[in-house]
Formats: C-alpha cells, sequence, structure tokens
C-alpha cells in the first residue's frame, strides 16, 4: 500500500470514527418500552474495531513519515516545515491586511493614520512564503504517492 492510500484511509476511518460516535448517542437512550433505532452494543464494538485499525495506520504512517526522505529530509521534517509555513503565511497575510488598510478622514483636523511597515516588502516575503509551501507542498504529495507504507 502506499503512502497516500493510508492517508485517504485515516481521512474515511477519522469519519467513520466521528459517525459511529454520533449514533452510539443517538441510539444510548430510549424511552421506557421503546427500543433503539440500532443496537448500540453493536455500534461500539464497530467502533473499537476502527479504532484498531486507526492505531495500526496512524503507527505505520508515522513510522514512513520519519523513514522516507526527500532530499535529504524525512517527510516528517517536511511536513513540520509545512505546518510553520502555513501559521507564518497566515500571520504575514493577517499583518499585511492591517498594514495595507485606508483610513479616511473626514476633516484635515482629524488625526492621520498611516501603516508602520512597507506594504510592498511585506507582500514580496507573502509571494516567497506562498511559493515555498506550494513547492512544498507537491514535493509531500509526490512522495505520498511514491512512499511504500512500512508495515
Amino acid at each position: 500500500m502506499k503512502l497516500a492510500e493510508s492517508l485517504q484511509e485515516r481521512a474515511d476511518l477519522n469519519r467513520k470514527i466521528e459517525q459511529l460516535r454520533m449514533r452510539i448517542q443517538s441510539n444510548a437512550l430510549v424511552q421506557e418500552g421503546e427500543k433503539p433505532a440500532e443496537d448500540p452494543v453493536k455500534l461500539i464494538k464497530e467502533l473499537d474495531s476502527c479504532l484498531e485499525r486507526l492505531e495500526v495506520l496512524i503507527r505505520q504512517i508515522n513510522l514512513t513519515n520519519c523513514s522516507y526522505k526527500v532530499d535529504g529530509k524525512t517527510l516528517t521534517e517536511l511536513i513540520a516545515r509545512k505546518d510553520v509555513l502555513r501559521v507564518q503565511m497566515s500571520a504575514y497575510q493577517d499583518i499585511l491586511y492591517t498594514a495595507s488598510q485606508s483610513v479616511h478622514r473626514a476633516r484635515n483636523t482629524e488625526i492621520k493614520i498611516l501603516p508602520v511597515l512597507k506594504v510592498t516588502e511585506l507582500q514580496k516575503k507573502c509571494d516567497v512564503l506562498a511559493k515555498e509551501l506550494r513547492l512544498l507542498d507537491n514535493a509531500i504529495q509526490q512522495a505520498n504517492w511514491t512512499a511504500d507504507l512500512i508495515e
């Protein structure tokens, strides 16, 4: 199995686990004399089975991410860089948005608000970060489809 396939299975399992949790909660209590729409005991067994499979997948994905290298770096290192780039991009975009706001004055006597930061430099930095993030994401996606899952 390729790493990308295991990532898809993990996402599917997470969705199924959430659905099972809601179904169990919906059927955990019934009015006296009534029966639940679904057997919560069976649902719990299915939940446990999904959780066991999820644990195996997470272990295998993590082992693969720690072992598989792209340009001398493990996937774990690339993912960490990608996560930090996302936070950095978000912060810089927020700063850029605030710094590029123009404040209109009704009268010349009102206080003039001016940006302290150079918007053009911030925009260039955002563009560089966006490119790095895009290239890194492409490398990770390519690795996901070429790396065999460590089982």
